[in-house]
């Protein structure tokens, strides 16, 4: 929990965005030039009973949110009435709800508890791969295949390994819907939700019942859509009549008060960064967390094979998106420090400095190398493609896998810190790769704008800047996807007329890492080499 900086007064207003990520539950209060005055975090459970399976229980989530808005408020020492508007950002989990508006199971343990499947849980590559056989026009809107990472394979797995949760679940909502939800009692999804992970065509504004029929799921078009939204709304849009009087009290805020349709959390991010400089579609927002997404703006619509969309006012109200990005970001450095030898004893070291692993190896390589883009060079001859968890942009295929090349017999800290340049470099060279498909479809893009945990470090963001040849802009905000959401809450709250209005008042450059030139052609050499390694990995059967 943080400390407040900044002292308010009883006239002041603030804004609250909630954040529900992968391992956690954040909340941030915010003023009005966007200063985060305090924040709270609650950490919430993953169960993975398998390689394929992640679920976690929606009760442990709102728990955890009540608990961090409830902090929050204490800690910045503002008031309940100051609060004009509540935003909410979060995975892209489904979660099942039964008619008693209790959770239903989702899972092989039969846990009713266990009622979300997690955005990473790909047990719903199989019936990816089935609707992707269909070539449906829907599926032009997703870059041409569906993902298992998706909400409509997942809900089909459900029919076809669990019925009766399937006919039982009286709402399948994505975690953000979810969230608005529960605090306000209004069934309105967000057009950034069900655009982008539930096939709704929000250029249209229809569904495509015969997409639903093909694909196997015919009851929910029999339902009208009941169960999935039939009213959906544009990101910032307030939901209902505001908070409940219940969750009101379990979040330590007035009844009334605005909640904002949400979003997903690394469109949050989008929205905190992409209107740093005035041009949302100069921008790519590059979201460096667990997992990476890349989300590009345009006026017209842009069709990429491999990368999904184009999606309508999905992020940015009126315009198209293109989202991209690695199903594995500061997860495969992580499971590739793990492989090395000399992992467990740094991981000791880095513990008694108070440091996550990584932040303490990418440290040690600053003070190793005359300048951060000097760094490379420590990689030596070590390459990396870190697709542990499959390929999700440009190729859009789950069943890539990682390649590590260059390895010796040499099990020293110093190698370790090859692997994780490497590595990073990896990060950087799937990035550029995604930024290169983009541009040859027309949607070329200036400036990476970077969010998320895993991309704070300097020496991440210059490496990325060399890698992929672009500059890559921080911006003030400490917790850009926090700030998005409490972007989303401030035009509910009609602080800003739009969220258009609200990115250009909440948000503000901090620093531009620039490609540094003398170093273009190292990383050039190893792009094509990861190419190679990539495409050899590819072709490899067994």
């Amino acid at each position: 929990m943080s400390n407040p900086t900044t002292s308010l007064n009883n006239n002041d207003n603030v804004v609250i965005g909630i954040d529900v990520g992968t391992g956690s539950a954040r909340a941030g209060v915010f003023d009005m030039a966007g200063n985060m005055l305090a924040s709270a975090k609650h950490d919430i459970s993953l169960f993975r009973d398998s390689a394929n399976f992640a679920e976690q229980s929606s009760n442990e989530i709102w728990k955890a949110v009540c608990y961090c808005v409830k902090q929050a408020i204490t800690s910045s020492n503002v008031k309940p009435q100051q609060v004009v508007g509540v935003g909410f950002d979060a995975t892209c989990s489904l979660v099942v709800i039964g008619h008693d508006k209790h959770p239903i199971t989702v899972s092989p343990s039969n846990d009713p508890e266990r009622n979300i499947i997690v955005w990473m849980d790909h047990r719903a590559t199989e019936q990816a791969e089935r609707i992707n056989q269909l070539k449906h026009p829907v599926l032009n809107y997703v870059g041409g295949k569906i993902s298992p990472e998706m909400e409509t394979p997942k809900i089909l797995w459900l029919k076809e390994n669990l019925r009766q949760t399937y006919d039982n679940a009286w709402q399948f909502f994505d975690l953000a819907d979810f969230l608005t939800w529960k605090s306000t009692g209004s069934l309105a999804r967000s057009t950034c939700t069900v655009t982008c992970k539930w096939t709704y065509l929000a250029h249209e504004k229809r569904w495509d019942a015969d997409y639903f029929q093909q694909a196997g799921l015919s009851e929910l078009v029999e339902e009208n859509f009941s169960r999935i939204g039939q009213q959906i709304v544009e990101p910032g849009t307030p939901c209902g009549s505001g908070l409940t009087e219940q969750a009101a009290q379990q979040m330590g805020l007035l009844a009334g008060t605005p909640v904002a349709a949400g979003m997903i959390d690394a469109h949050a991010g989008g929205i905190g960064t992409v209107g740093v400089n005035g041009d949302a579609t100069a921008n790519m927002a590059y979201v460096f967390g667990t997992s990476s997404c890349t989300m590009t703006t345009t006026k017209e619509p842009v069709f990429i094979p491999g990368v999904w969309g184009p999606y309508y006012s999905a992020m940015v109200p009126g315009m198209w998106l293109n989202e991209g990005g690695q199903s594995a970001a500061g997860a495969a450095i992580d499971q590739l420090l793990s492989l090395h030898p000399a992992s467990a004893q740094a991981q000791i070291t880095a513990k008694g400095q108070g440091k996550s692993l990584p932040v303490m190896l990418a440290d040690l390589v600053l003070e190793k190398a005359d300048s951060p883009s000097q760094s490379v060079e420590l990689a030596q001859k070590i390459h990396v493609v870190p697709e542990f968890l499959g390929n999700r942009a440009p190729f859009a295929d789950p069943h890539a896998r990682a390649v590590i090349a260059g390895l010796t017999m040499d099990n020293s800290m110093e190698n370790l810190l090859s692997f994780y340049v490497a590595g990073v470099c990896g990060i950087g060279y799937g990035l550029r790769q995604i930024i290169e498909a983009q541009a040859k479809s027309g949607a070329s893009i200036e400036n990476i704008v970077i969010s998320g945990g895993a991309g704070q470090h300097p020496l991440i963001r210059q490496l990325l800047a060399d890698a992929c040849g672009v500059p890559v802009i921080s911006t003030r905000a400490s917790e850009p996807v926090l700030l998005g959401s409490a972007i989303l809450g401030a035009v509910a709250g009609k602080v800003c007329n739009d969220v258009a209005q609200a990115m250009n008042k909440f948000s503000a450059i901090d620093l531009t890492y620039h490609p540094n030139k003398a170093y273009k052609a190292h990383h050039d050499i190893r792009f094509a080499s990861f190419l190679h390694l990539q495409k050899c990995a590819r072709e490899l059967k067994g």
